[in-house]
């Protein structure tokens, strides 16, 4: 209980600070800062909406590793993104593993689930890269995408594309997260797989 008491109140801190930088974004009229901000905020209550809506229980690991990745994010677009080299490797490394973890987790609920499915672990490995690959380059079209409209516009962009270069470092570092799941990852996602195994077969019955 100490550890899931102190998850919890980590991540009501860590929810405050993002709110705190979508203020920041509204005081300072950055509409870059403050959709983020206020996008990320909303990501860090979807564990509770599962939960109420959908009886899936994530792990109190598991919300805070969501809470951290989405903070970090918002944070960076108070200027560490640009200031700091390495910001946007680790945001979209950790983005990454939560991709090719809710990925994962739904591919093998489906495998235990159903007699008609079965996924071998080599199988599940390319998966995940696969899966978390996809979705990063759809990030990546979303990126690109709304520097070039904010351009047009002739306001500043809700998200930060800086080029071709950025582009090829941030799918490394996507396939490097999707990778730390499929070799890590089994543990942790445990309870989420037992949790969407459970919905499916109250679903089945």
């Amino acid at each position: 209980m100490e550890i899931d008491l102190s998850s919890y109140r980590l991540v009501r801190f860590l929810q405050f600070a993002i709110a705190s930088v979508a203020f920041v974004g509204l005081v300072t009229r950055n509409v870059g800062v403050l959709i983020n901000g206020s996008f990320a905020l909303g990501v860090t209550f979807l564990p509770g909406v599962l939960k109420r809506d959908y009886r899936l229980s994530l792990s109190p690991t598991l919300t805070l590793w969501i809470t951290v990745a989405v903070f970090l994010h918002a944070i960076g677009m108070l200027g560490l993104y640009d200031e700091v080299w390495w910001w946007d490797h680790l945001t979209h490394l950790l983005s990454a593993t939560l991709v090719a973890g809710v990925g994962y987790a739904t591919a093998r609920a489906f495998d235990e689930h159903s007699d008609a499915v079965y996924f071998p672990p080599r199988f599940m490995f390319v998966y995940a890269l696969l899966f978390t690959l996809a979705a990063g380059v759809i990030w990546e079209v979303l990126e690109f995408t709304a520097r070039a409209s904010a351009g047009f516009i002739g306001v500043k962009p809700v998200l930060i594309q800086y080029g071709l270069s950025d582009t090829i470092l941030d799918l490394i570092f996507d396939a490097a997260g999707a990778v730390l799941v499929a070799l890590f990852g089994t543990t942790l996602l445990a309870e989420t797989v037992e949790t969407l195994l459970a919905r499916l077969s109250r679903e089945r019955d």
